[in-house]
């Protein structure tokens, strides 16, 4: 049969697990703001019940309870749905920086408004046209040098506005980088912390959740796969090991961090003289800008500018500031053509407006006007014929230069177009690209919020259920508690009041 003391061992199962499950309560409760916590559970288990059978066993009625245990204290996670937030935040991180960065571009573009490139432009060429109007006069000549200044300026203005911002956006790049590596190494100390508490049979569940929130921050970075390695030991069944965190790409996968060995290979960028992004070291293996996978870094390798596999300077950045350039080269050289086959008021041909530009790259902080011109106004070229008595009221030539505009100029990806076709391209695209991003960030930020919004609903801690469970475990624990009291009084009979008779 039972042992006399045995309904207090029952009673006292049930306070100690009652009190496990009050204690748990009071753990939600003070991490219901903690970023990255997720609730625990104390998992109740039946004692097992006495007698154990066998050929010795004590005879008995059938076999007696013998209360209840706390087995484990776990988490309440689905790791479907994290599998799936970090996919959306590989998406948001990329569409994000994407988006960012052309945002700035378009702030700084300033288009269509009355300070942008084009409105300069309109001004320059109305001013070549009062000078067709009268040649002669020396105010007009003096606004065409004046606005000619202006799109200088807007050029050069425009270029070192964009190169400041891409410097921004490569230190911006370094400095995701640095967060990388920091994360892998930050994940790896974490790892060998759970790799010290797992053999004795414990969930060290804080540790989990430390270490599932630096997953989700790396995910906004790069696309990461995932693989457990169970601990030696004694490791609780329910337990979830080291983790191995790999670089997913369209190849291969890259080990990031080995779990296993502890070992963190981390991620270096070379750049050339320009920090345009050449090659992406990982540990030993080299990939290249293009083939690098979607997410935060990518984004702001492609928005800062990389060489791409033909050589060539590429990225959001990049392209606008060549583009910039090729449109200031090329009218610097035509503008000069026409103005060279004019004639100016003191009969001199062969005139250049602006000072030559030898290259393209840097063309558009390279627009300055020639001194002859800027000192003497009589210089500008508005003529059209041999120096002659009519030539100060001939200005067939400013009337060609006001055209030129829209004259076949500048050779595209879609054959040769005029300087305003080029310019609206570029301006086009800009705004198609912006609006693209934009409109993926606003969708990925969507399913990243749906997605996020169901894993709290199963992680987080709702205050309300902990202080309903609070509630129950402790009418619980009080009732254990009553059977003490109840048992002790029945052992106080026992003990003080049988074999008292006849004395």
């Amino acid at each position: 049969m039972s042992s006399t003391f045995h309904g207090l061992q029952v009673a006292k199962r049930g306070m100690d697990a009652q009190q496990a499950a009050l204690y748990t309560i009071g753990h939600n409760v003070s991490n219901a703001n903690t970023p990255g916590y997720t609730r625990q559970r104390v998992s109740l288990e039946t004692f097992p019940a006495y007698p154990a059978p066998g050929m010795n066993q004590t005879g008995t009625a059938g076999q007696i309870g013998m209360g209840v245990e706390a087995s484990t204290v776990e988490r309440i996670r689905d790791t479907f749905l994290d599998t799936q937030y970090r996919d959306e935040t590989i998406k948001v991180g990329y569409w994000d920086a994407r988006a960012g960065a052309l945002e700035k571009m378009e702030e700084i573009m300033n288009e269509p408004t009355e300070d942008g490139l084009s409105a300069v432009f309109n001004q320059f060429f109305e001013s070549i046209q009062d000078v067709a109007s009268h040649p002669s006069e020396a105010g007009a000549r003096s606004v065409m040098i004046e606005r000619a200044e202006a799109v200088g300026d807007t050029f050069s203005y425009l270029s070192t506005s964009l190169k400041t911002i891409q410097g921004d956006l490569q230190n911006e790049r370094d400095v995701a980088v640095t967060q990388v590596n920091s994360l892998l190494e930050q994940i790896n100390n974490v790892n060998q912390q759970i790799q010290n508490v797992e053999p004795n049979g414990y969930l060290p569940n804080d540790l989990y959740d430390e270490r599932d929130r630096l997953l989700d921050e790396i995910s906004k970075f790069m696309p990461v796969s995932l693989e457990y390695t169970k601990s030696s030991g004694n490791a609780s069944a329910t337990s979830e090991g080291v983790v191995t965190v790999q670089l997913q790409t369209s190849q291969r996968s890259i080990t990031l961090l080995d779990g296993k060995t502890h070992q963190v290979n981390a991620i270096s960028l070379t750049t050339n003289q320009d920090s345009y992004v050449t090659e992406i070291h990982i540990g030993d293996e080299i990939r290249n800008p293009e083939s690098f996978p979607q997410g935060k870094l990518k984004g702001l390798i492609e928005a800062s500018g990389y060489i791409d596999n033909s050589g060539n300077k590429t990225g959001v950045y990049a392209s606008m500031i060549d583009d910039l350039d090729e449109m200031a080269y090329e009218f610097v050289k035509w503008f000069n053509d026409k103005h060279q086959q004019g004639v100016t008021l003191d009969g001199d041909t062969g005139m250049s407006f602006f000072n030559e530009i030898s290259q393209k790259e840097g063309a558009a902080t390279g627009i300055v006007i020639a001194d002859k011109i800027k000192q003497n106004t009589n210089n500008i070229a508005a003529a059209s014929g041999a120096a002659g008595t009519d030539r100060q009221g001939d200005g067939q030539n400013a009337q060609l230069l006001s055209q030129f505009r829209q004259k076949v100029l500048i050779n595209s990806g879609n054959g040769a177009v005029s300087l305003d076709g080029f310019y609206q391209s570029v301006i086009g695209q800009m705004s198609v690209d912006a609006q693209q991003a934009n409109r993926l960030k606003s969708n990925s930020e969507t399913l990243q919020g749906a997605v996020e919004q169901r894993r709290q609903s199963t992680s987080a801690v709702s205050l309300d259920e902990e202080m309903t469970n609070m509630i129950q475990f402790q009418h619980a624990y009080n009732a254990s508690a009553r059977m003490v009291t109840m048992i002790d009084e029945m052992l106080d009979k026992i003990v003080n009041g049988l074999g008292t008779g006849g004395r």
